[in-house]
């Protein structure tokens, strides 16, 4: 449910972008900010994507329960465009005080706080973590298995999944044409890619109360 008090604020950084030219790192970023303008499209909203860092990257959802699609979403873009630089994903519930002056640089509020101290502590190996208002067992397991999926896509199924996240529940016919392959083979890498089981998982996402209380970390 979507309660407009809260927020989830996704923070990220990329994977070894130190071993990385600058021009990867570039095209990576760009990327992402393509993806974020992509995404509000689709769904009406502003995600304010900024660079930090160097290396770092912030949005903003007002709605909550998108969290996990904008997240997958951008996992796929970039694996479907080959740029060869990963992003880590500290996904943050909560209130805002300030969405910032001309972009997140300067924007707070605890939503911001616990998606940027949470991705301090990722460990090496992981993708995506969620925390905050809302957050229990439930919502962690399916990032966790989410992640578990998603990381192993190959260029092809991230471009079909990508597609498929960018409309309601868009027909194979409408992805196998935008990408000049047949509907069977789009049906394949779907169903390689997992997304049967994340459709279930993207709808109890967004039909979450993140008002409520819940049980279990964090």
């Amino acid at each position: 449910m979507h309660n407009p008090h809260l927020h989830a604020v996704l923070t990220g950084d990329l994977i070894k972008s130190r071993q990385a030219s600058t021009a990867a790192v570039d095209a990576t970023l760009k990327a992402l900010g393509d993806a974020a303008a992509t995404f509000g499209t689709v769904w009406g909203l502003d995600l304010r994507f900024t660079r930090f860092r160097g290396d770092g990257w912030q949005v903003v959802l007002s709605n909550p329960g998108l969290l996990l699609d904008a997240a997958l979403y951008f996992i796929a873009r970039l694996r479907a465009g080959q740029t060869g630089i990963a992003t880590r994903i500290s996904i943050g519930v909560g209130p805002i005080e300030s969405l910032g002056s001309h972009d997140l640089a300067d924007a707070t509020g605890p939503a911001f706080f616990i998606s940027g101290d949470h991705l301090g502590h990722m460990g090496r190996n992981r993708m995506i973590t969620l925390s905050g208002t809302g957050i229990g067992a439930a919502q962690v397991a399916i990032i966790d298995l989410a992640e578990c999926i998603a990381t192993g896509w190959t260029a092809t199924q991230a471009e079909a999944v990508a597609l498929h996240l960018e409309g309601d529940v868009p027909r194979h016919e409408d992805i196998a044409a935008k990408l000049g392959v047949t509907r069977q083979a789009i049906q394949s890498r779907l169903s390689g890619a997992g997304l049967p089981y994340f459709d279930t998982a993207l709808y109890a996402m967004r039909n979450h109360d993140f008002s409520l209380p819940v049980q279990g970390p964090p």
